[in-house]
């Protein structure tokens, strides 16, 4: 075998910079194995190691192939069952929820990985709607005290005002029977009533009425919508115990005996506690996905179309197209 006769050369200022490099390197080495941060790493390198050895082969399955069910959730299924049958389920019925269940949840992940929630109006409505259920729950996690509530009550008292109510009896006079004299004949109704004593019999004076002849504790809203709002509103400016009118409802015209007006009120706050934390929380519900919408609303930038300026930013027609006549059309040849 030939060999190279060529001298040998070394490169002494490489060789040099080598021998100088290398105490630096193995410098450096030391100091990055004293870091407390490399000794953590690596212990829990060697914890998940172990870890992996120690639970190899113990579950081959993938976890989006794999369905746990909980003591908690078989626990509901059974509640739910005795809620609505009052009994407890029978083996084979509480198999069959359980079955139901697990059919449930791999229909859910088989349609996720099918991608059947994109685009999908109903689920977009379902998941927006669960979103704001959770925004509305924050408010709910709050227990008010008496203090606040009562706040609250001082801001917002009117909205537990109690309507005035009215207790009246009544003549009635038709349209359908009386025509235009309707109102004339309540009038002369009432003449002849003036100064007579309550217990004057009145039966043939007026109509029958379709509906009562006596109302007790009646509101201006309940009355507006069984005569109409002139009558709900008009009963409450007659003065009691005594017989007044006409006044008219969509049946015809009516004369009133006002046995007793309570005016509404504002109750005290000791009333309508219950009432009033009631409607608190409606209050905190509606104001916390106010808040929460807005924060997330701000974090979107949303592009519509620009609305055309110019007709000729409108699409051009096409060419006309050319008439073809009927064969019934067509020219004797």
């Amino acid at each position: 075998m030939a060999l190279n006769s060529a001298p040998l050369t070394i490169d002494k200022a490489a060789l040099a910079a080598t021998l100088h490099t290398r105490p630096r390197v193995l410098h450096a080495l030391v100091r990055l194995m004293r870091e407390p941060l490399l000794h953590f790493l690596l212990i829990g390198l060697a914890l998940f190691v172990v870890y992996s050895w120690l639970h190899r082969g113990q579950s081959g399955i993938e976890p989006s192939h794999e369905i746990a069910l909980s003591f908690d959730d078989l626990r509901t299924m059974d509640l739910y069952f005795e809620s609505q049958w009052h009994r407890q389920p029978t083996g084979e019925e509480f198999n069959a929820m359980v079955e139901n269940k697990i059919q449930e949840e791999i229909l859910y992940r088989e349609g996720l990985a099918m991608g059947l929630d994109k685009d999908d109006t109903i689920v977009k409505r379902r998941m927006a709607q669960k979103l704001q259920f959770l925004a509305e729950d924050v408010a709910t996690a709050h227990e008010p005290s008496t203090a606040e509530l009562q706040a609250w009550f001082a801001k917002n008292s009117e909205k537990f005002a109690l309507p005035s109510r009215a207790t009246f009896r009544h003549l009635f006079f038709s349209f359908d029977k009386r025509g235009q004299n309707a109102e004339g004949d309540a009038a002369a109704a009432l003449a002849k009533l003036s100064g007579q004593p309550e217990s004057t019999p009145l039966a043939a004076m007026a109509d029958p009425f379709m509906f009562k002849d006596y109302y007790a504790d009646q509101t201006p809203q309940e009355l507006a919508k069984e005569f109409g709002p002139t009558f709900g509103l008009g009963v409450f400016k007659f003065k009691p115990r005594s017989w007044q009118g006409p006044i008219e409802s969509g049946f015809g015209w009516h004369l009133v005996f006002i046995d007793s007006i309570i005016p509404g009120r504002i109750p005290v706050f000791e009333e309508i506690e219950p009432d009033v934390k009631i409607a608190w929380l409606g209050y905190e519900k509606e104001k916390a996905w106010r808040e929460t919408y807005a924060r997330m609303r701000a974090r979107y930038t949303i592009l519509l179309p620009a609305a055309p300026n110019q007709p000729s930013e409108f699409p051009a027609p096409g060419p006309k197209k050319k008439q073809v006549p009927r064969p019934s059309e067509a020219a004797p040849q």
